[in-house]
């Protein structure tokens, strides 16, 4: 047996809790994930994993192992990849994982480009608004918005965006538009509880900062359900601009209080703390970078 793969086969069971989930992440057979992580325990003369019914969980020596098995096999792709690369370009599979409407209007598209001067390359794109375990789900770098304050990860700012009010033409025919945000709260407000305070949508004037306590009919998941809401006349929003695309410039939406600014928050690239970033990682996240900058449509904050 390689000791490479059965590192791989351990380091992928240990993360993933599952010979199962492990062996779909490596690609394998139940069956051979197994026996890799058998090998290397009969190989080092220690028992690495127990082994229950219903989970897998590390005994102290597989503690110590995992702990820096997944740098090494990191540097040894890594230091593989740039002897490689020269002749054959990028290779491999990033698996990335980014919040859904950020991933359908802009990291999808995003990908694209990057794929197109790297064909060797597999990208595994995971959508989801729920901040997923890196290690656990073998994710190799995710976009997120706002603060991440896991001290196992490290982030790389890439952006700022920044959020405005928006309402229909129709909407507007039959209700007041807002003059100040105070005036937001005898208005249908569509509350996005993604946001971290979904009910108080603050702004700032110069060194002011107002905040709006608002109420509505509708309470949505996605920053794009309510944009499409607002589009059909059912209240305010308040969202993020790279949510709306060229809607505003379209007429479909109008932006309300453009005299007021909106919340701001940050796109991070973010990824494990303590190993080597493998170069076609790094690679990716220098690119999302220079992509970024020349997207003004999505990304309106300083």
């Amino acid at each position: 047996m390689d000791l490479v793969d059965e590192l791989r086969a351990f380091v992928a069971t240990a993360q993933t809790g599952s010979f199962t989930a492990a062996a779909d992440q490596l690609g394998v057979s139940n069956r051979l994930t197994s026996k890799y992580v058998a090998e290397l325990e009969q190989r080092l003369g220690v028992r690495l994993l127990q082994r229950t019914t219903r989970k897998v969980g590390l005994t102290p020596d597989g503690e110590t192992l995992l702990a820096r098995a997944p740098a090494l096999l990191d540097d040894l792709d890594d230091l593989l990849a740039e002897v490689t690369e020269e002749s054959r370009g990028l290779s491999g599979t990033i698996r990335i994982s980014a919040p859904v409407t950020l991933g359908e209007v802009y990291i999808s598209d995003m990908l694209g480009r990057f794929a197109r001067a790297n064909a060797g390359l597999t990208l595994d794109l995971r959508l989801g608004d729920q901040f997923v375990d890196l290690a656990s789900e073998g994710i190799d770098l995710a976009f997120r918005l706002g603060r991440s304050d896991m001290l196992s990860l490290k982030a790389r700012k890439l952006a700022s965006f920044s959020s405005i009010l928006v309402a229909s033409p129709g909407y507007l025919q039959k209700h007041d538009a807002p003059q100040r945000p105070e005036d937001l709260v005898g208005h249908n407000c569509i509350i996005d509880t993604n946001r971290r305070n979904p009910r108080r949508w603050t702004f700032r004037r110069g060194a002011d900062e107002y905040v709006a306590s608002v109420r509505g009919q509708f309470m949505v998941n996605s920053a794009q359900a309510a944009a499409g809401l607002a589009r059909d006349g059912m209240g305010i929003a308040y969202i993020p601009r790279f949510a709306l695309i060229d809607a505003v410039e379209r007429g479909d939406l109008v932006h309300l209080l453009p005299d007021y600014d909106g919340e701001t928050g940050v796109l991070n690239a973010v990824y494990l703390e303590g190993r080597t970033l493998p170069r076609k990682v790094r690679m990716l996240i220098d690119f999302a970078a220079a992509d970024i900058r020349s997207a003004d449509q999505f990304f309106g904050a300083d």
